[in-house]
């Protein structure tokens, strides 16, 4: 039966006491305090979620497990902070490959304009729900050429489609490639060395990860809400690769759609460096679905 919310809020020093009487050593108060009052309680609470202790049911309790202390808490925090900032980086770069690939093969094809027509595309897709956005986006935009645009020619709020790719969201990128003709697709794909079903169902992933990072979402330990499609490769599936629903599998898709434009080795050296703070223990890297020999993956290396 559900029950009214009754709890209130707590000062600093309050629920700091709290965790120091469930357990949690906390070895300077005042940098702990800054902690809280910079980062807030709430948003650290997933960070020490994994050192609570069980009841014998398999239950989280309120407690901590021994020798739990909260610098280990703001540590794992800010490895979740770096690791969205590696992962931010590498779909930047990947978006800008894929929008140039979409730009120029639209453009060639459909003409600048092309974009506006729906006999363009799939006739299943709802390219008027897509073209609304799209031209909400150009509205929305402070950008110089879009100001141009707008001062010199008609039309507006529709762009031609080397414009309107730079003003779009990965959501709406990955809405248009879905909404391509299969040719278009492959086309496109082909220069990436993917299959065009498999990069269609990658970029609806990678838009709700970059969505999750931009809101500070927690990454490290999540269970992919839009996971990826399980393939038939080896490399792709367990033992190899634990799970698909999970950061490593995520963190494969971007080395492959990276090193599909020569780039990504920096990248990836960045990702052990960091990965190699948390994969010495067995439980984290069970959350991350990273295998102990993550480095030496066939997609990976």
């Amino acid at each position: 039966m559900l029950k009214p919310y009754t709890k209130l809020p707590l000062s600093f020093a309050e629920q700091l006491q709290l965790l120091g009487s469930r357990g949690l050593n906390i070895p300077d108060q005042t940098l702990a305090l800054g902690h809280l009052s910079s980062i807030s309680y709430y948003r650290l609470s997933a960070y020490w979620y994994p050192f609570l202790q069980r009841d014998t049911k398999g239950q989280v309790t309120g407690v901590f497990e021994p020798g739990t202390d909260f610098d280990q808490v703001v540590r794992l925090y800010e490895f979740d902070r770096h690791l969205r900032l590696l992962v931010m980086d590498a779909i930047e770069r990947i978006e800008v490959h894929i929008r140039t690939l979409v730009t120029y093969h639209l453009g060639h094809r459909y003409g600048a304009f092309g974009h506006t027509d729906p006999a363009n595309f799939h006739p299943e897709f709802n390219h008027a729900i897509w073209l609304a956005k799209l031209e909400s986006e150009a509205h929305q935009s402070k950008d110089v050429f879009v100001e141009h645009f707008k001062r010199n020619y008609t039309g507006f709020p529709t762009l031609p489609i080397w414009m309107s790719t730079e003003v779009m969201s990965l959501g709406s990128l990955s809405f248009c490639y879905t909404g391509l003709k299969n040719p278009d697709k492959r086309q496109i794909a082909d220069q990436l060395d993917i299959h065009h079903k498999r990069l269609k169902d990658w970029l609806h992933t990678l838009t709700y990860i970059r969505n999750l990072c931009a809101h500070h979402g927690r990454l490290w330990n999540r269970e992919l809400a839009i996971k990826p499609e399980r393939v038939r490769e080896p490399e792709w599936n367990p033992p190899v690769t634990p799970r698909h629903d999970r950061l490593f599998y995520a963190l494969l898709i971007l080395r492959v759609l990276l090193r599909s434009n020569h780039n990504g080795d920096t990248w990836a050296g960045s990702c052990n460096e960091l990965l190699e703070t948390l994969a010495s223990e067995q439980r984290y890297r069970v959350a991350m679905g990273l295998p102990a020999d993550w480095k030496a993956h066939p997609l990976w290396a």
